[in-house]
């Protein structure tokens, strides 16, 4: 199994953290200004994925190319 990068952690922990924010403001059982701290915090850490997916989009476009052309094709259903 590969290793995981300090980055792909960061990623993983995030969108862990983000799913347990919108469980608890899913509940109600949280105050208006207590939904609104954790609103901005998950608008920080959706930035934040949304960053390192551009990296990683970004990354694979580097590795597939090939002497200056892209080979990159569309997914297509078996």
């Amino acid at each position: 199994m590969a290793k995981k990068t300090k980055k792909s952690e960061n990623f993983e922990s995030a969108v862990t953290e983000l799913e347990l924010l919108v469980t608890e403001m899913e509940q109600g059982e949280i105050s208006l200004e207590d939904s609104l701290k954790k609103f901005e915090r998950g608008i920080e850490l959706t930035r934040s994925c949304q960053k390192a997916l551009e990296e990683a989009e970004q990354k694979v476009q580097m590795l597939v190319e090939v002497n200056g052309k892209d080979k990159i094709e569309d997914y297509k259903e078996s």
